[in-house]
């Protein structure tokens, strides 16, 4: 039996690989993602003030570390019993929503257009953001980094920090916005909100009006029929910070809708010996393999998840995308992995909408921002990263000291689809043995459409850890084992 290892796997955050294995026909008999990295902020946290979680919590990541910041302290707001003033919750949907435009942006253009804008089999010296800057010009670069600062600066004048905010406290802000940052921030969100749908348009004429791409989008090899799973707020539409998560069937129809204190009674984490992320699942539904369909407990959330789990976007431009892109692809629920690339585009434009309209709330500048706390106990707090779904769990003994954290990162809950997009992308497109460097991107591209950030969902501190992987057959006959 053949193998073929990607190591590393590229354009994603953290460390992974890829180890595909070919039968004796030079087909693929099964392909594995594997995780070596660890990292261990669920055990470092036990012992800390509880306050000092949303600090310590965006450590574990530099893309994603508002939406840790944002989970921390709103499970912070459960464990000390209080509830934030609205323009405290305003500011920090305002600060997420900038977020969001610097995250996707910087995904769309950086990480997941070189498979598209510059071709999915193109020399692999050209397909990052300079082959991408050599396709649609020096002009559009510049508004790429332009909008993506605007993100940042957003994020910055809100919370502290452009990368680690300082902001959140448990019952609300550490301090108000005066009327010139939000002016400041108005005029950011205005452009943002004309680059979104300029981002869009891009993907409509190099991607939608390419017939190989779009086949390739729709083929079976980028296929999964899962449940999806996303916050929405009170009409079902997609809400990044507040809110509650439901679930819907691979037939689009609503399985479950739950409170963020319920997540245990509703998702399950099942371990496999050849990776460090575990495997999350449907409780309800319960553990059935790395295999799709109403009967298989797996789900997916990001962005075609949360789009999928809903009824709509909350704003009036992203919604009309949201319908755009459901009548072109057929229909809800969209089940091609692929189509995250658009649904990405199409939150972009929501956050900077949202944006926009929180910039022009009259509560956005109050000063009243803080609620008074309670005794300590027991919190969950869930936000939607960019990634997906983002749970933290605290308990807090009567000192406010951390006696139990648990994490459920945005990626982990992808994993299981990851690895069977991966396995799938692979049996697709390598047949009869015929390998090279643009049938293994079109694997990666498996995962890519995910963004997935493999430094949060895995748990350990900095070091090697002693990994011994070993693969079996269908057969369960052991093929290879590896060892570190």
């Amino acid at each position: 039996m053949k193998e073929i290892s990607i190591d590393p796997i590229t354009r994603l955050e953290g460390h992974g690989r890829i180890q595909i294995f070919l039968n004796e026909q030079g087909n693929v008999a099964n392909a594995y993602l594997q995780i070596p990295e660890l990292r261990g902020f669920e055990r470092f946290c036990i012992g800390r003030k509880g306050e000092d979680l949303p600090q310590i919590t965006p450590r574990i990541c530099g893309v994603c570390p508002v939406a840790h910041h944002m989970a921390s302290t709103k499970a912070l707001d459960a464990a000390f019993h209080v509830d934030p003033p609205l323009a405290a919750k305003k500011l920090r949907e305002l600060l997420y929503s900038g977020y969001y435009v610097y995250d996707h942006t910087l995904h769309f253009y950086f990480l997941g257009s070189p498979d598209f804008v510059v071709g999915p089999d193109a020399p692999k010296a050209e397909r990052n953001i300079l082959g991408v800057i050599n396709k649609v010009g020096l002009d559009i670069a510049k508004e790429v980094i332009k909008h993506r600062a605007y993100g940042q600066k957003i994020t910055a004048m809100i919370g502290g920090k452009a990368t680690h905010p300082v902001c959140g406290l448990p019952g609300g802000m550490s301090k108000a916005i005066s009327e010139e940052e939000r002016a400041e921030i108005e005029k950011m969100a205005e452009s943002s909100v004309k680059f979104a749908q300029f981002t869009l348009q891009v993907f409509n004429d190099v991607v939608l009006k390419n017939k190989k791409y779009v086949d390739l989008i729709l083929s079976d090899a980028y296929k999964h029929r899962t449940y999806y799973m996303g916050t929405v707020d009170e009409n079902n539409k997609v809400n990044f910070y507040d809110g509650k998560l439901r679930v819907v069937t691979p037939e689009g129809k609503e399985f479950a809708k739950w409170a963020p204190p319920d997540y245990l009674n509703q998702v399950e984490e099942h371990v496999e010996p050849w990776t460090y992320v575990k495997l999350p699942y449907l409780k309800k539904i319960g553990w059935k393999g790395l295999v799709d369909g109403p009967e298989s407990g797996i789900y997916r959330v990001a962005p075609l998840g949360r789009l999928n789990a809903a009824d709509g976007m909350a704003t009036p431009l992203a919604n009309e995308e949201y319908k755009r892109m459901y009548e072109t692809l057929g229909g809800k629920p969209v089940h091609a992995t692929l189509a995250t690339h658009w649904a990405r585009l199409v939150e972009l434009l929501y956050a900077a909408e949202r944006a926009l309209e929180l910039s022009r709330d009259k509560d956005i500048t109050s000063t009243d921002l803080r609620g008074k706390v309670g005794p300590p106990g027991e919190g969950v707090g869930i936000v939607e990263a960019p990634r997906g779904t983002l749970i933290h769990h605290y308990v807090l003994d009567e000192e406010g000291l951390t006696k139990k954290v648990n994490l459920i990162v945005a990626t982990v809950n992808n994993a299981p689809a990851i690895c069977m997009s991966i396995r799938d992308a692979a049996k697709g497109v390598i047949k009869g043995g015929v390998v090279n460097d643009g049938l293994l991107n079109m694997v990666e591209m498996a995962f890519r459409a995910y963004d997935p950030c493999f430094g949060c969902a895995t748990h350990y501190a900095v070091g090697q850890m002693p990994l011994e992987v070993k693969i079996y057959d269908h057969n369960k006959n052991l093929v290879k084992a590896m060892e570190r």
